[in-house]
């Protein structure tokens, strides 16, 4: 297949790289051309072990590029990555000026062929519809634009700075939100050689869960992970205050209880009514 992933920082060069590795034909695009004439000799400008190689083999390759110019990738790719920064503001919301201008960029430059305009940037709850919204409108402004044709889908990451690479070929699960049964197929089929586990470290494991939601609930997917990981990082610390008061080893005590079967999906559930049960009954009159 052939994608573009717009926005070479961590997540957007990992995704590309990946993805070629995986045997797509992949352009990425940057608006920093110091930074796209680097990644073009095959030097990746942030530290990943084991990706400026893997950039090196699948460029050698002709499946890996990079360029300045956004039409050029939008032509090339049926899949299209939203992969910019959005650091967050003063005010503590995300600044989301980078995705706005690539989704108008992309309606400049969409033609008639279906695309599929991935949500890889962390955004906003309601940001897939937003983004929509935009590439609509950068259509209607130009002059015998065709019809629109695409489809929006959020594909929120989960990876971590020095296991990214890891990461991606060895995922926990695969998130896709959308209401589009073609574009979820489609995703589907990109990430096929990872679900499969083609390039996993154990390659005798099931194939990687996949979860196809709506919008919304893909996007606050990441913020309830990022959240809930936050919060067990907390508490396994204060965990680990307790063990040296009493002599007792948080390694072990943290293993105990990652064994624990209620700690899952199915506790988490349980926890949610729990909460929103509590909630309900200091409501009450």
């Amino acid at each position: 297949m052939r994608a573009c992933v717009i926005g070479t920082g961590y997540v957007g060069l990992v995704t590309g790289a990946c993805l070629a590795q995986a045997g797509h034909s992949v352009i990425c695009v940057d608006n920093n051309a110091a930074k796209v004439a680097q990644m073009a000799q095959g030097q990746s400008p942030i530290y990943e072990p084991g990706l400026e190689p893997m950039m090196q083999a699948a460029m050698a390759a002709g499946r890996l590029s990079f360029t300045t110019d956004l039409a050029a990738g939008v032509a090339h790719g049926d899949i299209l990555f939203i992969a910019v920064g959005t650091p967050p503001l003063p005010t503590g919301e995300s600044d989301t000026r980078y995705v706005e201008a690539v989704a108008r960029g992309i309606g400049q430059h969409l033609d008639g062929r279906y695309r599929v305009i991935v949500n890889k940037s962390t955004v906003p709850i309601g940001s897939g519809d937003w983004v929509r919204s935009l590439v609509l409108e950068a259509l209607k402004e130009r002059e015998q634009a065709p019809l629109p044709n695409f489809d929006v889908v959020s594909n929120p990451e989960f990876l971590r700075e020095g296991s990214a690479v890891y990461d991606t070929f060895n995922p926990d699960r695969i998130v896709l939100g959308g209401t589009s049964d073609r574009a979820l197929a489609l995703m589907q089929t990109l990430y096929a050689p990872i679900i499969n586990r083609q390039f996993a470290e154990d390659s005798t494991l099931p194939p990687v869960a996949v979860v196809t939601t709506d919008l919304p609930s893909a996007e606050m997917i990441k913020y309830a992970a990022n959240a809930f990981l936050a919060t067990k990082i907390s508490f396994i610390n204060e965990v680990a205050n307790v063990c040296d008061r009493v002599g007792a080893d948080v390694t072990q005590v943290a293993h105990g209880i990652g064994l624990d079967s209620r700690i899952g999906p199915k506790f988490c559930r349980r926890a949610l009514a729990g909460v929103a049960l509590a909630f309900l009954r200091m409501c009450r009159p």
